[in-house]
């Protein structure tokens, strides 16, 4: 008597990211890969934040040919080891649809950069900048795509494995974006078309003397410019912040991610007729420097999401956080995971066509989604995805080494 296996359809290989020739080379490539190995065997070359601004004070011609073939040479190996990590992973999570699509960008992104050739002028280092613009455009929807595959596979990974596994491919991603944006940036300086409006001092894209309170005060205006919450609730009033502590702090560092305090605080006391003072404190120390933002925001434990320590609240597995599994959670990861523009996990990706197309004076009608600029940034309204304290931790230790 033959058996019948049902296969829930959410565990099914989607075929829209195999299509083609891809779908034909997709188990070859799983399985038999003599250059992934030679690659993934290769330690990644790694550079601090002090590196990379030695390197690119005094930027020249030679420099930058040779700051153009450690992007392409080193790219490769980081991208090699994250697709062994994917490898290594039970075949029932990499199946999963969003990290399907992630291992095919990766496979993509490997093959073309292994195969590209040297960088020699500076006419051939323009057509490199375009080509990790156009490879990092492709790569926007990794972290929806990502949350996306790893929250479906939470039953079948430990918790720690799960975690794990996440922040590596963060974390990763995060280091390779930042020699590819750091190199288009310093092409653009000694071409003479970068344009920063800040006025701080910076190589690349690396602030050297980030003023923290001034970046704090950005992310406070941004926000307030906005009429509607994440989940789409209007806004009359937003909180005010108080900043204290040692407000003349400044350090090396790139300029990222105080969203979820005001969110908190103006859905709690809407219908007051005030909103109590969200307090942002900066401590330095010798060698570290904290953030501390104190709201009334009602705290991120709920009847239905029990958070039973505070790194669970940068879990992505549901055991130690359930929301991961949420109808509305997973169906906005779904839609972000498909929508070209992705997500934008730092402060200048997300406003930075949000910005543009304002200035220019776009408008679109009233509940028009197809066009909105602020919605394909990523900072216009939009169901709650649960990704932004997981990266916001991310980024706060990205370069604490």
């Amino acid at each position: 008597m033959s058996t019948l296996t049902i296969v829930p359809k959410h565990l099914v290989l989607n075929p829209v990211y195999l299509s083609g020739a891809r779908s034909e080379s997709t188990a070859l490539h799983f399985y038999q890969n003599r250059q992934l190995e030679l690659y993934a065997s290769k330690p990644a070359h790694r550079l601090t934040l002090r590196q990379l601004i030695f390197f690119g004070r005094a930027m020249n011609k030679d420099r930058l040919i040779k700051s153009a073939n450690y992007v392409r040479t080193e790219l490769p190996v980081r991208i090699a080891h994250r697709i062994r990590d994917l490898q290594a992973l039970p075949y029932v999570v990499v199946t999963q649809e969003g990290v399907a699509k992630t291992y095919e960008l990766y496979w993509s992104a490997f093959e073309q950069l292994r195969h590209y050739p040297p960088v020699t002028t500076l006419k051939e280092n323009e057509e490199f900048c375009r080509f990790l613009a156009k490879i990092l455009a492709e790569h926007a929807t990794v972290i929806p795509s990502l949350s996306l595959g790893l929250s479906l596979s939470s039953h079948f990974l430990p918790p720690d494995q799960l975690d794990s596994c996440m922040r590596r491919m963060l974390v990763s991603r995060i280091s390779r974006r930042v020699l590819a944006e750091h190199h288009i940036a310093l092409s653009e300086i000694h071409a003479g078309t970068h344009f920063e409006s800040s006025g701080e001092p910076h190589v690349g894209i690396i602030f050297t003397g980030l003023d923290l309170r001034r970046s704090i005060e950005r992310c406070v205006k941004l926000l307030k410019a906005r009429q509607f919450l994440g989940d789409g609730m209007p806004v009359t009033s937003w909180p005010k912040v108080v900043i204290d502590g040692h407000l003349d702090t400044k350090f090396a560092y790139i300029r990222e991610h105080l969203e979820r305090s005001m969110h908190a605080t103006v859905v709690k006391h809407h219908k007051s007729s005030s909103l109590p003072a969200i307090r942002a404190t900066i401590v330095a120390g010798e060698n570290d420097v904290g953030i501390r933002i104190s709201d009334e925001g009602g705290g991120l434990s709920t009847p239905q999401n029990q958070i039973k320590t505070p790194s669970d609240l940068f879990s992505f597995s549901h055991v130690r956080n359930a929301t991961r599994l949420e109808d509305s959670r997973i169906g906005a990861l779904r839609t972000f995971s498909t929508s070209p523009q992705g997500i934008r996990a730092t402060v200048g990706e997300q406003v930075d066509r949000w910005r543009k197309d304002v200035l220019s004076g776009v408008e679109d009608e009233i509940g028009s989604t197809s066009n909105d600029p602020e919605r394909e940034a990523g900072v216009g309204p939009h169901p709650r995805i649960g990704i932004g304290l997981p990266m916001s931790n991310i980024f706060a230790t990205y370069d604490s080494s």
